[in-house]
C-alpha cells in the first residue's frame, strides 16, 4: 500500500492557456522566441531547437513573456510521448508562452513546482492525461482535465526531500552535459579551423592557408582547396546503412528482440534512449556507428552504443578508413549547411540515399587525418566517459522518480542511494 494518501490535484495547481501567435509575424530572425512542444524532452526538460525558432516581431500582449524557471506543460501531442511533459524556462524575457503550451503555478500549500516537474514524468501522471485527451489526428488535454489528476501526494516537507533528491542527479548530469558540449565545440572549432578554413598545421607548423599554403581551384567545389587535397563524395569514406521500419506487429517495449531506434525522438544527448525492440529487425548499426537523423530535422546525430535496428527517419555511418572522428564533425558541419538553407527557407524534411551518398567534401591527406584523429579521440575519450556515467545516473533517477512519488522507498534510503552515487 502507497505510504502517501492519494488525493484529486484540483485546486491545489493552475494552468494558464498560451496565447495565440500571429504566424504573419513569425520570423527566422528576432530576440523572442516563440515555443513549441519541439522544445520539450519527452521524458521532460527544456530544449533549444537552435536553427529551427520561430522568432515573434509583432506586439507582445502582457503576461505573456516567460520568465526564469516558470513552468510549462505541453498540451498537444506535436511528436509522440510529449503530450503532458514538463520543462523548467532557463532565462527571463526571451520565450514567448504560446497557445499549445500551458503555464503551472501551485498553490504553495499543497505543492511544490518543482515536484510537479518531476511528477508529471511519472508513468502513472502520463498514463492518465493520455487517457483523458481528445483529438483524432493530434491528441490535446484542457486544464481541466488536467486538475482532475490524481495521485500519491506526501506532505511539503517530503517533497523537498524528494525535489532535492532528483534535482541532485539532474544537476550532476547537466554539468556532465555541459563539459560535454564545450569539448565538443572545441573539437568542431579544430575541424572548422583545419578542414573548412585550411590552417591545419604545415611542415612547419604554421596555419597553413595564414602562411601562403598552395591551393588549386576544385569547380565542383567551387572554391579553393590546398594542394596535395581531393574531392570525394561522403560514399567514397563512409560505409553508410540507410534504414528500414520493421513491421510494425514486431515493435514490443518488453525487451524482446533487438533494441530499435525509428528516427531521432529516440535521441540522447550523445547516446539515444531505448524505447523499443522489434523481433523482426531489418537494417542494423554497429556499436559505434553515427546514427543521422535523414527526416526532418535532417542531420541531427547520436552514436550508437551498441548493436541495434534503425527505422526510415535514421542512417548509420562509419569510417571506410577509420576515421571516425573526423567523419563524425564532416557530418556535424553538413548539419550546419542543412540548418543554413532551412534558415533561408530551403526546408529539408528529408535527404535521400542518392542525396547522402552524393555530398561533397574535400579530403585531406591520411597523415593530417591520423593527427586530427589523435587529438579528437582525447576529447571523444572524456566525452564517452562523461555520457556513460550520465547513463547510469538517469538510470537511478528513472529507477528512484516513481518509487519516491508513490512512497515505495524511503527517503533514507534514496538518500544512501544517492551518496554510493556520488562516492
Amino acid at each position: 500500500m502507497n505510504k502517501w494518501p492519494i488525493v484529486n490535484l484540483r485546486n491545489k495547481f493552475h494552468v494558464k492557456h498560451g496565447f495565440a501567435f500571429k504566424s504573419e509575424f513569425f520570423s527566422n530572425t528576432g530576440e523572442m522566441i516563440v515555443l513549441t512542444p519541439g522544445n520539450f524532452y519527452e521524458k521532460g526538460g527544456f530544449k533549444r531547437e537552435i536553427g529551427k525558432e520561430k522568432f515573434y516581431t509583432g506586439e507582445i500582449p502582457d503576461g505573456y513573456l516567460l520568465k526564469k524557471n516558470d513552468l510549462i506543460v505541453a498540451m498537444t501531442e506535436q511528436a509522440a510521448g510529449l503530450l503532458g511533459s514538463c520543462a523548467i524556462i532557463p532565462e527571463s524575457n526571451i520565450y514567448l508562452h504560446n497557445q499549445r503550451l500551458g503555464l503551472i503555478t501551485t498553490d504553495d500549500r499543497y505543492l511544490l513546482k518543482g515536484y510537479v516537474y518531476y511528477l508529471f514524468q511519472t508513468k502513472f501522471i502520463r498514463e492518465q492525461i493520455r487517457l483523458t485527451s481528445s483529438g483524432t489526428k493530434v491528441k490535446h488535454t484542457s486544464p481541466e482535465r488536467l486538475y482532475d489528476l490524481i495521485t500519491p501526494l506526501p506532505d511539503l516537507e517530503t517533497q523537498n526531500k524528494i525535489l532535492s533528491i532528483l534535482s541532485s542527479l539532474d544537476e550532476k548530469i547537466h554539468i556532465n552535459n555541459r563539459i560535454n558540449n564545450e569539448l565538443e565545440k572545441m573539437a568542431q572549432f579544430l575541424y572548422e579551423y583545419w578542414f573548412i578554413q585550411f590552417n591545419f598545421p604545415n611542415s612547419n607548423n604554421k596555419p597553413y592557408k595564414v602562411s601562403g599554403g598552395s591551393f588549386t581551384h576544385e569547380s565542383s567545389l567551387k572554391r579553393d582547396i590546398p594542394e596535395g587535397w581531393s574531392v570525394k563524395i561522403l560514399s567514397d569514406v563512409a560505409n553508410i546503412t540507410m534504414g528500414q521500419s520493421p513491421e510494425g506487429s514486431s515493435y514490443n517495449e518488453s525487451a524482446q528482440g533487438t533494441i530499435f531506434y525509428q528516427g531521432s525522438t529516440d535521441f540522447g544527448w550523445i547516446f539515444p534512449k531505448v524505447r523499443q525492440y522489434t523481433t523482426e529487425p531489418a537494417r542494423m548499426a554497429k556499436k559505434g556507428d553515427i546514427l543521422l537523423s535523414v527526416r526532418a530535422p535532417v542531420g541531427d546525430m547520436n552514436i550508437a552504443n551498441t548493436d541495434c535496428c534503425i527505422g526510415r527517419g535514421l542512417a548509420a555511418l562509419n569510417s571506410k578508413d577509420g576515421f571516425d572522428g573526423f567523419l563524425f564533425y564532416v557530418m556535424k558541419y553538413f548539419k550546419q549547411v542543412f540548418d543554413r538553407r532551412n534558415s533561408e527557407g530551403t526546408t529539408f524534411g528529408s535527404i535521400t540515399k542518392n542525396d547522402l551518398y552524393s555530398l561533397k567534401l574535400a579530403y585531406p591527406p591520411k597523415e593530417l587525418l591520423e593527427k586530427y584523429d589523435n587529438i579528437v579521440s582525447k576529447y571523444n575519450e572524456m566525452i564517452f566517459i562523461r555520457s556513460m556515467e550520465n547513463q547510469k545516473l538517469e538510470e537511478l533517477r528513472d529507477w528512484l522518480l516513481p518509487m519516491l512519488m508513490n512512497g515505495q522507498i524511503s527517503i533514507r534510503d534514496a538518500e544512501e542511494h544517492l551518496v554510493k552515487t556520488f562516492e
